[in-house]
Protein backbone atom coordinates (compact mmCIF):
# COMPACT_ATOMS: atom_id res chain seq x y z
CA UNK A 1 0.00 0.00 0.00
CA UNK A 2 1.67 2.92 -0.95
CA UNK A 3 0.84 7.19 -0.13
CA UNK A 4 -1.62 7.80 -2.68
CA UNK A 5 -3.33 4.64 -2.33
CA UNK A 6 -3.51 6.04 1.61
CA UNK A 7 -4.43 9.55 0.09
CA UNK A 8 -7.21 8.29 -2.03
CA UNK A 9 -9.15 6.68 0.48
CA UNK A 10 -8.61 9.54 2.75
CA UNK A 11 -10.12 11.42 0.22
CA UNK A 12 -13.16 8.91 -0.48
CA UNK A 13 -13.89 8.52 3.20
CA UNK A 14 -14.24 12.92 3.26
CA UNK A 15 -16.33 13.13 -0.08
CA UNK A 16 -18.62 10.03 1.55
CA UNK A 17 -18.71 11.81 4.44
CA UNK A 18 -19.89 14.70 2.93
CA UNK A 19 -22.15 13.00 1.12
CA UNK A 20 -23.83 11.15 3.93
CA UNK A 21 -24.10 14.41 6.38
CA UNK A 22 -26.19 16.08 3.36
CA UNK A 23 -28.49 13.53 3.16
CA UNK A 24 -29.22 13.36 6.75
CA UNK A 25 -29.40 16.66 6.75
CA UNK A 26 -32.03 16.34 3.89
CA UNK A 27 -33.96 14.82 6.45
CA UNK A 28 -33.69 16.67 9.71
CA UNK A 29 -34.68 20.49 8.18
CA UNK A 30 -37.70 21.60 8.40
CA UNK A 31 -38.24 24.01 5.39
CA UNK A 32 -37.47 23.71 1.91
CA UNK A 33 -34.92 26.57 1.65
CA UNK A 34 -33.06 25.12 4.38
CA UNK A 35 -33.00 21.63 2.51
CA UNK A 36 -31.16 23.58 -0.50
CA UNK A 37 -28.57 24.51 1.71
CA UNK A 38 -27.86 21.28 2.67
CA UNK A 39 -27.46 19.98 -0.85
CA UNK A 40 -24.09 22.18 -1.36
CA UNK A 41 -21.71 20.65 0.78
CA UNK A 42 -23.30 17.13 -1.47
CA UNK A 43 -22.40 19.17 -5.21
CA UNK A 44 -19.51 21.31 -4.10
CA UNK A 45 -17.46 19.20 -1.80
CA UNK A 46 -18.53 15.74 -1.64
CA UNK A 47 -18.24 14.41 -5.99
CA UNK A 48 -15.55 16.17 -6.56
CA UNK A 49 -13.48 14.80 -3.49
CA UNK A 50 -14.86 11.26 -4.36
CA UNK A 51 -13.92 11.83 -8.35
CA UNK A 52 -10.04 13.10 -6.79
CA UNK A 53 -9.60 10.19 -5.08
CA UNK A 54 -11.14 7.67 -8.39
CA UNK A 55 -8.76 9.59 -10.46
CA UNK A 56 -5.79 9.44 -8.01
CA UNK A 57 -6.18 5.52 -7.62
CA UNK A 58 -6.53 5.43 -11.36
CA UNK A 59 -3.31 6.90 -11.99
CA UNK A 60 -2.58 9.34 -14.89
CA UNK A 61 -4.35 8.77 -18.44
CA UNK A 62 -7.47 9.10 -20.26
CA UNK A 63 -9.90 7.98 -17.43
CA UNK A 64 -7.96 9.76 -14.32
CA UNK A 65 -9.23 12.83 -16.79
CA UNK A 66 -12.63 11.66 -17.29
CA UNK A 67 -12.95 11.35 -13.50
CA UNK A 68 -11.85 14.81 -12.67
CA UNK A 69 -14.32 16.32 -15.96
CA UNK A 70 -17.24 14.98 -13.78
CA UNK A 71 -15.98 15.96 -10.91
CA UNK A 72 -15.10 19.55 -12.05
CA UNK A 73 -18.75 19.81 -13.89
CA UNK A 74 -20.57 18.38 -10.74
CA UNK A 75 -18.40 21.76 -8.42
CA UNK A 76 -19.16 24.28 -11.25
CA UNK A 77 -23.06 23.22 -11.47
CA UNK A 78 -24.10 22.19 -8.48
CA UNK A 79 -24.33 26.03 -7.22
CA UNK A 80 -26.18 27.59 -10.13
CA UNK A 81 -28.76 24.38 -9.63
CA UNK A 82 -29.41 25.81 -6.71
CA UNK A 83 -29.50 29.36 -7.59
CA UNK A 84 -32.28 28.09 -10.09
CA UNK A 85 -34.15 25.93 -7.81
CA UNK A 86 -34.28 28.86 -5.29
CA UNK A 87 -35.25 31.53 -7.82
CA UNK A 88 -38.32 29.03 -8.76
CA UNK A 89 -39.13 28.42 -5.45
CA UNK A 90 -39.58 31.60 -5.00
CA UNK A 91 -41.83 32.35 -7.80
CA UNK A 92 -43.95 29.84 -7.14
CA UNK A 93 -44.70 31.74 -3.31
CA UNK A 94 -42.68 29.81 -0.91
CA UNK A 95 -42.11 31.66 1.32
CA UNK A 96 -38.81 31.48 3.76
CA UNK A 97 -40.05 31.29 7.13
CA UNK A 98 -39.20 33.84 9.42
CA UNK A 99 -36.05 32.99 11.65
CA UNK A 100 -35.01 30.19 10.21
CA UNK A 101 -38.04 28.28 10.76
CA UNK A 102 -39.23 25.79 13.19
CA UNK A 103 -36.69 24.02 14.95
CA UNK A 104 -36.35 19.54 14.26
CA UNK A 105 -38.84 17.70 16.39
Amino acid sequence: MNAGHVLAVALLVCGCAALLLSALALTVLPTPYTRLHALAPATSLGVPLICLALALDAGGGRQAVKVLVIGALTAVSGPALTIVIGRVMARQGEEPAPGGGEPPA
